[in-house]
């Protein structure tokens, strides 16, 4: 039915036309479902999905949605949307208050079982479901914020936050400063993508750029199309620097027009008005009106920008943003961001107050969470009691994969650096000649040719070799600019890689693959995380294969499917109803699994791309050497590869699972490393924290350690080529600025005669000259053949003042000279042979040797080769030299002591009390904090390893003959399972590894001894012992003495553990006395172990029994965890001394371990101190006592005599 164009408005048409303008096309033969499915990716994954106006129809609604919409418009409910709310709008919906998260909220729920009085807490009452859901909706209220924050850090957003209004004014920053070199290449990229992500979205734009001057695009706001939207881009593309950065006229263009609803200002350096102007004239101009102001402040983190940006939104009640455009660009500071932090902050703080309320108390009131306690839930298995992800039973999401799956080895043959011909040599190639060397027949040698040190740069080649090159620092600045772009689409590889199931599986290359999944009883607590994990997978990567098949194993093999079926959605959805009914039940039957895996299916198809994916958590029960075997026979061929997928555990996760062959974390590791190695494939190790070890992602992180190496000797090559020019350049300077002077304007004199040998003589007779080795030595003591021997030489006078003893003379420096005729006539030439060597008193910074692997040795042992004296690294007596003493000398002619001139150029520092010079350079002290921070952090290491396995509880063997004695006294009796435990991880990790012969004593009442001899560790001898100490019981008191005593009978050799948690039921210093008797003579060792012992009187008595038999005292604490204290200084790093703090160990081998670590964080401390010193000094010094101080500091020995005078 056609309208008239007189019944149409013209507002009508407008709308019409933005809305045709807004809409997309969609092609004749495009489905329904195709158009759903393009909705759906452009949603943002925290809108939700259900509409929030939905009503029903009453009569007034009709078919056309332009009348709906302008129906729900006159009725008040505009339909929201959030992609286009702020954040204060978006929180009226989801914040705290309004969905009833508070805590007052949970609290309504509860019941009051006792008012609170005088004298009387009040006590309230909760049950534990409703805790429980309250506490669930939490996070997915705290993960919402979350993602909220995600998505307005996307995109345009992250770099202009989001931008409100449908008729939007844009003042952009045109300056000089802002447009500079490097930014406005970004600025022009940052901006068209605003115009395409969020501008091409309003009706009205009004565009404006302002320098010194401004300059509009139109005169005034202009409806949104496409010729518009095409033109905005084109401006954007013109744009340039404009002189400064007049805010102030720009804001009087822009703020009188009334057609705009919202102003975006755009300001990238520092304006010219300041902060308190700009607001004071938008306040003015804004009386009576509304006119929010989105400042931005682009890519600049100076204090005066960041300043004005807030100032002019607090004056116009509006909103900031101060963003970056870089890849690590998350906002540092914005309005919308800063509302969404605290609100999450608060829910934090919500979930503090409701782990509280589960220990029982709450401030003054008491809580208790009731449980409805069920004989049914021992019948169910333990994953039915799991915690689920959302939807985790529902049907899959099937994802279909736009691009070809690689390994990294393989996108590295297309976009590495290699690949890129991004290589530093490849580059430098052009431009770098090898050192050519000829013989001189005159001369009778080979020399090189010396040219290369005025013009070129020597540069160590791939090959070992040397190589001289010209440096171009142009080309050596956009090589670098190209790889950093390499290096950042490198780690948008890992960061892809480390998203959705290729974090766990990796990419799945091949078109046929098996799923091999470990279902054991060790997993029964994991179940929910491997069905997530194959979830992930069927969605993410497996409906691009062609065909597929999942084999569960424990100690049976349970199959899918008999044959490879094909990966259609119908086959991925039953294979995942088949995955949520798997228990977990048996041990690891790996290799009847890889048997079933390649003899049945993959076998079919003989030539094709197959893979095996293998997910467990453990060795296999089999041999290793009969699986590795196996997999290497099977995948000889080339086409099956085998990928072996690691998730390790923390603990065993069940009191009765014992794990069929028992296997340390690192051995779990490296035999199913090696098992991938022989299957050709790729191995993968999580755990619940994220990735530990992936080959894709360590291909990629080599590439850029090769990279960022490439940029190191780039950056060497300049500053050479820099150093060099520096030394000439004031040279150049003078010569072409300072007018001829006219001493310039004289003739030149004539240059002095050569000296002959005998003038040369006769000036070292009179003591012109010094050197006892010169020239004029060789002339005159040589005498020809025909000559009498009889005859002495002449030998040349010695300098009158010159008394020197023959000590004096051996410590001399001497120079060996080569004499030698020249063609001119009977001239003589001289070649030194050697160089005298001379001693500096400056202490270079050494680089500290550090081992890889931990030796099994006392911290007192290991400290004698790496503590911070034995690797010359202590500060101190780096700084004290004998050239660094401030000293005050007596001068006659002034009658006081004054210090030297030197003493003002190089700062003062006191160390131990004594005032010192400070000579070390700014790279020297660089380099010490570098090395200080690699022995930091190989000491945590030593620390996190003495935390691990048995030695947090019985510390480190170090006997080869040991005897194990615990107290299973009735005090016991809570901890015993526990030491239970660990003694099984001591027996099988220190004992069975490192071959200890040992004994095990039990005391209580009495003593109980597993065998009556020291045994070997054999395997049946391991066992054995696991087997007799999981019989033990707690009782009776503690007959420490008597222990003593039988364990003294095993040998003269002999290192003995003694577990207690207490004092002895005899008297201590009768136990101290008694020990020492029995230990006299004899090469037995006493180590002590202080297990949950509050006591300080037993803790004592320990300490001194270890410390008078020569052994070491270890206290372990249950609930000390400094596994997090070392985490967070590796990953953080050592920028504060005192933050975080670490524990406080009473144990000996911890306690020297921590010191020395405290002791290292003060030298780091003090070292970064000293250079920000010297850098202070550097700017404010004088040009010429900096650049003396430099020459002094690279001279040491011609400093020493000023110093000690100072």
């Amino acid at each position: 039915m056609s309208v008239p164009s007189s019944t149409m408005s013209n507002e009508d048409s407008t709308g019409a036309a933005d809305r045709l303008d807004s809409e997309p096309l969609h092609m004749p033969g495009s489905s329904e479902s195709d158009c759903s499915r393009a909705l759906l990716r452009g949603r943002p994954s925290w809108q939700e999905i259900s509409a929030p106006y939905t009503e029903l129809d009453s009569g007034l609604l009709v078919t056309h949605v332009n009348h709906t919409h302008d129906l729900l418009r006159i009725q008040g409910h505009q339909t929201p949307s959030s992609d286009r709310q702020t954040s204060e709008e978006w929180l009226s919906n989801h914040s705290l208050e309004r969905t009833g998260l508070t805590l007052s909220h949970l609290l309504a729920q509860s019941k009051s079982v006792t008012a609170s009085r005088e004298g009387v807490r009040k006590q309230m009452e909760l049950s534990s479901s409703i805790v429980s859901e309250f506490e669930s909706r939490l996070y997915e209220m705290l993960e919402l914020y979350h993602r909220r924050m995600r998505w307005l850090q996307e995109g345009s957003r992250k770099v202009f936050g989001l931008v409100r209004g449908s008729r939007v004014g844009v003042l952009i920053d045109a300056s000089d400063a802002n447009c500079e070199s490097g930014r406005l290449q970004d600025l022009r990229r940052n901006l068209l993508c605003l115009i395409d992500e969020q501008l091409c979205h309003k009706k009205q734009l009004y565009l404006l750029s302002f320098g010194t001057e401004t300059m509009l695009l139109w005169d005034s706001p202009r409806d949104v199309n496409p010729r518009r939207l095409q033109e905005a881009q084109q401006w954007v593309q013109q744009l340039g620097g404009t002189g400064g950065c007049n805010l102030l006229s720009a804001l009087k263009r822009g703020l009188p027009c009334r057609e705009i609803n919202s102003l975006l200002i755009i300001l990238g350096s520092c304006p010219d008005q300041t902060a308190d102007v700009l607001s004071a004239y938008v306040e003015q101009c804004l009386l009576g009106r509304t006119l929010p102001l989105h400042a931005v402040a682009y890519n600049s983190n100076t204090p005066m920008t960041c300043a004005a940006v807030k100032a002019l939104a607090q004056a116009s009640k509006g909103r900031f943003h101060c963003g970056a455009s870089d890849r690590q660009g998350a906002a540092h500071s914005s309005s919308d961001i800063d509302l969404l932090r605290r609100e999450a902050q608060r829910a934090g703080d919500v979930l503090n107050q409701i782990k509280e309320m589960r220990q029982g108390l709450m401030g003054d009131t008491l809580i208790s969470v009731t449980q409805e306690i069920s004989t049914e839930l021992d019948t169910l298995p333990p994953s039915c009691l799991l915690p689920k992800p959302p939807n985790h039973d529902g049907p899959l999401s099937i994802e279909m994969s736009n691009h070809l799956p690689k390994t990294s080895a393989d996108w590295l043959k297309s976009n590495g650096l290699k690949a890129k011909k991004l290589c530093l040599y490849q580059v430098l190639a052009p431009n770098a000649y090898a050192l050519l060397e000829e013989f001189v027949p005159i001369l009778r040698k080979t020399v090189t040719s010396t040219l290369h040190e005025k013009a070129m740069v020597q540069c160590e080649w791939h090959d070992g070799t040397v190589k001289n090159v010209h440096v171009d620092p142009p080309i050596l600045y956009n090589y670098q600019k190209q790889l950093g772009r390499a290096v950042l689409a490198l780690e948008q590889r890992v960061e892809w890689l480390t998203s959705g199931s290729r974090q766990i599986w990796g990419t799945v290359c091949e078109k046929r693959v098996v799923i091999l999944v470990d279902v054991s009883q060790m997993n029964s607590l994991y179940l929910i995380h491997i069905q997530h994990s194959l979830r992930l997978l069927l969605e993410q990567q497996l409906a691009s294969k062609d065909s597929f098949n999942i084999i569960a194993f424990g100690t049976d093999v349970k199959p899918w499917c008999k044959d490879m079926a094909a990966a259609t959605p119908e086959n991925l959805q039953d294979a995942w109803q088949w995955i949520l009914g798997l228990n977990c039940g048996g041990s690891r039957n790996i290799m009847g699994a890889l048997k079933l895996a390649v003899e049945l299916d993959l076998q079919a198809a003989p030539g094709r791309s197959q893979g095996v994916y293998l997910f467990t958590s453990g060795v296999p029960d089999q041999e290793s050497a009969a699986v590795c075997g196996y997999v290497s026979e099977s995948c000889a061929g080339g086409v099956l590869r085998l990928h072996v997928c690691l998730f390790s555990t923390a603990e065993p996760p069940l009191q009765d699972c014992i794990p069929p062959r028992f296997a340390t974390t690192a051995e779990t590791a490296a035999t199913l490393r090696e098992l991938a190695r022989h299957g050709n494939g790729r191995f993968y190790w999580l755990r619940e924290m994220g990735n530990v070890e992936s080959d894709d992602i360590d291909a990629l992180l080599a590439e850029m350690e090769k990279a960022v190496n490439y940029s190191q000797k780039c950056a060497l090559l300049v500053d050479s080529l820099a150093q060099r020019t520096g030394r000439r350049q004031p040279q150049c300077d003078r010569t072409l600025q300072t007018p001829p002077s006219r001493e310039r304007l004289r003739p030149p004199k004539l240059m002095a005669p050569r000296p002959t040998a005998l003038m040369l003589a006769r000036k070292q007779t009179r003591g012109d000259g010094l050197d006892d080795n010169t020239m004029s030595q060789k002339a005159l003591t040589w005498r020809p053949a025909s000559a009498k021997p009889n005859i002495p030489p002449a030998q040349p006078m010695r300098s009158w003042g010159s008394v020197d003893t023959d000590a004096k003379q051996k410590n001399k420096p001497e120079a060996s000279q080569a004499v030698f005729y020249t063609e001119d006539g009977n001239s003589v030439g001289t070649v030194f042979k050697t160089y005298p060597k001379v001693k500096s008193v400056r202490k270079s910074i050494p680089s500290a040797a550090l081992p890889k692997e931990e030796e099994f040795c006392s911290t007192k042992q290991w400290l004698k080769k790496f503590s911070i004296q034995k690797l010359k690294l202590d500060l101190h007596k780096l700084v004290s030299g004998p050239d660094c003493t401030h000293q005050k000398k007596l001068v006659p002619t002034v009658h006081k002591k004054v210090s030297a001139k030197y003493c003002t150029i190089f700062p003062s520092v006191q160390i131990n009390g004594v005032v010192k010079h400070l000579q070390l350079t700014v790279r020297e002290l660089e380099q010490y904090v570098t090395q200080t921070e690699r022995v930091i952090c190989r000491y945590v290491q030593r620390m996190q390893w003495l935390l691990s396995g048995s030695r947090r509880l019985f510390g480190t063997i170090l006997e080869k003959k040991v005897c194990i004695l615990l107290d299973t006294s009735g005090s016991m009796d809570p901890y015993l399972p526990e030491v239970k435990k660990e003694l099984t991880s001591l027996i099988w990790e220190q004992l069975h590894r490192n071959g200890v012969s040992f004994g095990l004593l039990s005391f209580s009442d009495t003593v109980l001894a597993w065998r009556g001899a020291l045994a070997e560790p054999t395997e049946e001898a391991c066992h054995d012992a696991v087997q007799w100490a999981a019989q033990l019981r707690a009782h009776g008191s503690t007959c420490t003495l008597e222990a003593l005593q039988a364990a003294c009978g095993y040998g003269d050799t002999l290192g003995i553990y003694l577990l207690s948690d207490g004092k002895p039921a005899s008297s201590c210093s009768l136990v101290l006395r008694e020990a020492g008797r029995m230990t006299a003579g004899k090469h037995i060792a006493i180590h002590t172990i202080s297990f949950n012992c509050s006591d300080s009187a037993a803790n004592e008595f320990l300490r001194r029994l270890a410390q008078q038999r020569g052994g070491r005292f270890h206290r372990c604490h249950a609930d000390l965890d400094a596994h997090l204290v070392a985490h967070r200084m590796l990953t953080d790093g050592f920028s504060d001394e005192d933050d975080p703090v670490l524990p406080v160990f009473e144990g000996d081998d911890l306690r020297k371990l921590v010191q020395e670590i405290g002791k290292a964080r003060r030298f780091l401390t003090q070292a970064r101190a000293f250079r920000a010193l010297l850098l202070d000094k550097q700017k404010t010094a004088d040009p010429d006592d900096f650049s003396m101080s430099r020459a002094y500091a690279g001279k040491p020995n011609a400093f020493v005599s000023s110093s000690t005078r100072s």
